[in-house]
């Protein structure tokens, strides 16, 4: 498992299955949304207190590793 993985979840009972950081509603997408838009890390935790920098490192490195070709991720059922 990869290190980000302890801050990403995918539950088909959440977001439908979208990832998301754990614990929350807030999906990787979300976060990868706000940035191109120019929003700061700080911006992000202060809008969405239950978010932390590193897990907002941790959806970026998700994103990366997902783009990088085939990959399978586990889900929680």
């Amino acid at each position: 498992m990869n290190d980000y993985m302890k801050y990403i979840e995918i539950n088909p009972n959440v977001m439908m299955g979208k990832p998301v950081i754990k614990g929350t509603r807030l999906t990787v997408e979300l976060i990868l949304e706000e940035m191109s838009a120019g929003k700061e890390v700080d911006h992000l935790i202060s809008a969405f207190p239950r978010l932390s920098k590193e897990a907002v490192w941790a959806a970026l490195a998700f994103a990366a590793d997902a783009i990088k070709g085939e990959r399978s991720y586990p889900i929680a059922l």
